[in-house]
């Protein structure tokens, strides 16, 4: 499984970016995608994932000014961050977890930076 994260870049604050988390290799063995990030000085925070079926899950800490999709026919996973606030500055990534090894593969991630 690859991953293959883009769409970052510099944004000002309340602006709106969208992230894109193109997946190859064996996808029909994910049993799951998610979205983590990692700000400056910072542990990486898995704060968001999607099932193969549509259904996503935010975590404790998501933002709700984020969403998670995903179009199984471009095997793309997105981000969609709207009124975005410079401490959403960070790098972000996207993983994948395998469903019958449990193994994750991460994405190489993509960095958003947010000025105030």
């Amino acid at each position: 499984v690859q991953l293959q994260a883009c769409g970052g870049g510099l944004v000002q604050a309340g602006g709106s970016l969208r992230l894109s988390c193109v997946l190859s290799g064996s996808i029909d063995s994910i049993s799951e995608v998610a979205w983590a990030r990692q700000a400056p000085g910072k542990q990486r925070e898995l704060f968001a994932l999607i099932k193969p079926d549509g259904r996503p899950t935010y975590l404790d800490g998501a933002e709700d000014r984020f969403t998670i999709s995903r179009d199984n026919a471009k095997n793309t996973v997105y981000l969609q961050m709207n009124s975005l606030k410079f401490e959403d500055t960070a790098v972000y990534y996207c993983r994948a977890s395998v469903r019958t090894s449990h193994t994750v593969y991460w994405g190489q991630g993509t960095q958003v930076t947010v000025s105030s």
